[in-house]
C-alpha cells in the first residue's frame, strides 16, 4: 500500500516511538495523543479488515521500513501540541495496556515511602519474603488498625516494587480479578485484571480483607499454586513473571466472626486456606513501639506516652471480656492528628471516641482523664468556670428588672 503523506508522517512517529508491527490500539491512540497527526486511532488502519490481527491488534508492515520520526510535525491549523520523547510514549502506553487502564496514566505501582512509618512485629519477616522474589503466598491476620496493609506497602516501596491491592468486597468475582472484556471506543476488548496483570509484571497481589469474599475468590486456586492461571474467556495460559507473590490479610483467620466484631467476614474455603504456607498472626504493636509511631506523627512525648498507656489498658480489659470495645492504633494516630488540628485533648479524644455508644465513650473518656492528671485538671477548672459563669447569670436574671 502507497501511503499519503500524512499516513508516512503517522507511521514514522509510530517507529520513532519503538513501535513494531503488530500494534496495539493503545499504542495507536498514545502517538495520536502525542503528535497531533490524528485526533483519534486513523480509520484507514483500525478500519482495515486485512490488517486486523485480532481484537484491539492491527499488522503494519510498514513500519519495517519506516523513518523514525523524533519530532514530529503537528498538523497544519491544529492547535500547538507538547512533544513527548519515544520512551516516554513507549512506557504510558506499555503501562495503560498492563494495568487495563481506559484513561489517564500511571506508569508504576510502588507504593511512596511514608516517612512516618515505624518497621515493628513482621516486617522483617515480610522484607526477607518480598526480596527473595520467591512465590510464597503469606495470610496476614489481626486486628483492625494495627498496620497489617501498611507493613507490605512499605516494604514494596522499601524494595521499590510494584504492589497491586485488590480490596475484598463479597462482590468481587472472576471479572474483578482475572480481567474481562470491556467496551472501549466501540469496540469490545479483553483486558487483564489486577492479578493477571501482577504475575505477568513479577508483582505483590495484596488481597485486602480477604475474609470478606465469598466462593467466587474460588478462582484463585491455581494463582495461589503458583503454577499460572488459564484465561478461558480467551485461551490464554498466563505463567507467572518471577517475583511474583501474594499477600492476603484479613481481620479473621477465615473461619467468620462470631462475636459480631467483623459483621459480612466469611468462612472461607479449607482448600483455599490451605495454600498459604504460613500464617502470620499481628497483634497490636506495644506501648513502646505505638509512642515512636505517634512520635513520628509530631505528638509530643507526654502526651503520646498517655495515650499509649490509656490504649494498652483498654486493650488489656478487653482481652479479659472487661470491655467489647478496643482502641487500634489507627484511632491513636487519629487523635493525634485531631489534636493536632484542634489543640485540645479532651475535644480530640471525645471526637475520636464518638463512634462507640455512649456508655463506652464516658468510660473511655473518664479512664484516660485518670492516666493524664493534667487533662483532669483542665476539665475541673473548666467546669468550676461554667458553674461559676451560670451562677452569676443567673444571680443577674434574678435582679433584672421583668419590666
Amino acid at each position: 500500500m502507497s501511503l499519503k503523506t500524512r499516513q508516512q508522517k503517522y507511521v514514522d512517529a509510530l517507529a520513532g516511538a519503538g513501535m513494531t508491527s503488530p500494534v496495539t490500539r493503545q499504542d495507536l491512540v498514545a502517538v495520536c495523543e502525542s503528535t497531533g497527526i490524528y485526533a483519534c486511532p486513523p480509520s484507514w488502519i483500525t478500519q482495515d479488515s486485512d490488517r486486523l490481527v485480532e481484537r484491539g491488534l492491527y499488522n503494519i508492515p510498514e513500519l519495517s521500513s519506516a523513518t523514525p520520526a523524533t519530532t514530529p510535525a503537528p498538523v497544519q491549523g491544529a492547535a500547538p501540541v507538547a512533544v513527548v520523547s519515544a520512551p516516554a510514549m513507549v512506557q504510558t502506553a506499555t503501562a495503560a495496556m498492563t494495568l487495563g487502564m481506559t484513561g489517564g496514566e500511571r506508569t508504576s505501582l510502588i507504593p511512596l515511602a511514608f516517612d512516618g512509618y515505624v518497621k515493628w512485629g513482621h516486617f522483617s519477616d515480610v522484607e526477607k519474603i518480598v526480596r527473595s522474589k520467591q512465590f510464597y503466598p503469606i495470610f496476614i491476620t489481626g486486628l483492625s488498625g494495627n498496620g497489617k496493609t501498611l507493613m507490605v506497602e512499605q516494604v514494596c516501596a522499601k524494595l521499590k516494587r510494584e504492589c497491586f491491592r485488590v480490596n475484598i468486597t463479597r462482590q468481587t468475582d472472576e471479572d474483578d480479578l482475572l480481567g474481562g472484556f470491556r467496551l472501549i471506543n466501540g469496540n469490545t476488548v479483553w483486558q487483564d485484571g489486577p492479578v493477571v496483570s501482577a504475575m505477568k509484571q513479577g508483582g505483590v497481589l495484596l488481597l485486602d480483607e480477604v475474609d470478606l469474599a465469598s466462593h467466587n475468590i474460588m478462582c484463585l486456586q491455581p494463582v495461589l499454586e503458583g503454577k499460572g492461571v488459564f484465561l478461558k474467556k480467551i485461551g490464554q495460559w498466563v505463567t507467572p513473571a518471577p517475583g511474583f507473590t501474594v499477600f492476603a490479610t484479613a481481620n479473621t483467620k477465615g473461619k467468620g466472626s462470631d462475636d459480631g466484631r467483623f459483621i459480612g467476614t466469611s468462612v472461607l474455603n479449607e482448600a483455599f486456606l490451605d495454600r498459604f504456607p504460613i500464617t502470620l498472626e499481628q497483634p497490636y504493636a506495644t506501648p513502646a513501639t505505638e509512642r515512636k509511631i505517634l512520635a513520628k506523627q509530631g505528638c509530643d512525648n507526654t502526651f503520646a506516652d498517655h495515650l499509649t498507656r490509656w490504649a494498652d489498658m483498654i486493650r488489656k480489659a478487653f482481652s479479659e471480656g472487661a470491655v467489647d470495645e478496643i482502641i487500634s492504633t489507627r484511632r491513636l494516630v487519629n487523635i493525634t492528628k485531631a489534636y493536632a488540628i484542634f489543640g485540645s485533648k479532651e475535644k480530640s479524644i471525645n471526637f475520636c471516641l464518638s463512634r462507640f455508644d455512649d456508655d463506652t465513650r464516658e468510660a473511655f473518656s473518664n479512664l484516660y482523664s485518670k492516666v493524664d492528671a493534667d487533662m483532669l485538671a483542665g476539665i475541673d477548672e473548666s467546669t468550676s468556670a461554667d458553674n461559676s459563669d451560670a451562677t452569676e447569670s443567673a444571680d443577674a436574671s434574678n435582679n433584672k428588672c421583668p419590666f
